[in-house]
């Protein structure tokens, strides 16, 4: 796959459910180096061997900082079995390194925090427009098509590969959370603070 940025709107060739997962860590005692370094430096490692087994399930992933503190990994998967399939298996790296670090954690390890998210998204879930862009995110993990193949609006790219009488039906919208009048604080519908 190219590596250029690409000269026109494209978008990423996914096809059915998608599953990305999330997974981070804060460093909270910047000078606790010997507890929060085996972490950092846990999470490269097991990317170079997921990046070996190519039927290991893991199709992309992006390196990310949220602040000077932060850093996380978006990860995309071919599925969610192939995801637990990789954090159960006790001959690679995860179960060791999730060993570790929760020893580190009883013994009164708070110098860093983790954390991980997971989404299994079905079609009609999801949506992606790039430009000016090399395979990037879902793209880089499912492929890059041009966008006039899966619509031209957000709306029926979000549709794409959902039976159509689904697609066709309205979507729901959630019920206002607007407080009651009657609720400490509130005069009026409006909440303490907002006056």
């Amino acid at each position: 796959m190219s590596r250029r940025p690409a000269p026109e709107h494209t978008t990423a060739d996914a096809e059915g459910e998608v599953v990305v997962f999330l997974i981070g860590m804060r460093i909270n005692r910047l000078w606790a180096l010997h507890r929060w370094l085996p972490v950092f430096i846990a999470m490269p490692r097991m990317l170079r061997e997921l990046g070996r087994d190519k039927d290991g399930g893991l199709l992309s992933h992006v390196l990310l900082t949220g602040s000077p503190r932060t850093y996380y990994v978006v990860q995309y998967w071919e599925s969610k079995d192939k995801l637990y399939a990789y954090a159960a298996d006790r001959d690679k790296l995860h179960r060791p390194a999730w060993a570790a670090f929760n020893r580190r954690a009883r013994n009164g390890g708070r110098a860093v925090g983790v954390w991980h998210e997971t989404y299994v998204v079905p079609a009609g879930g999801y949506e992606a427009i790039y430009y000016g862009m090399p395979p990037f995110g879902l793209a880089a993990a499912h492929g890059v098509a041009p966008l006039a193949t899966r619509g031209g609006t957000g709306r029926e790219r979000l549709s794409y590969g959902v039976p159509r009488a689904q697609a066709e039906a309205p979507r729901r919208e959630a019920p206002s959370q607007a407080p009651a009048a009657s609720e400490p604080g509130v005069e009026e519908g409006v909440p303490a603070g907002a006056e």
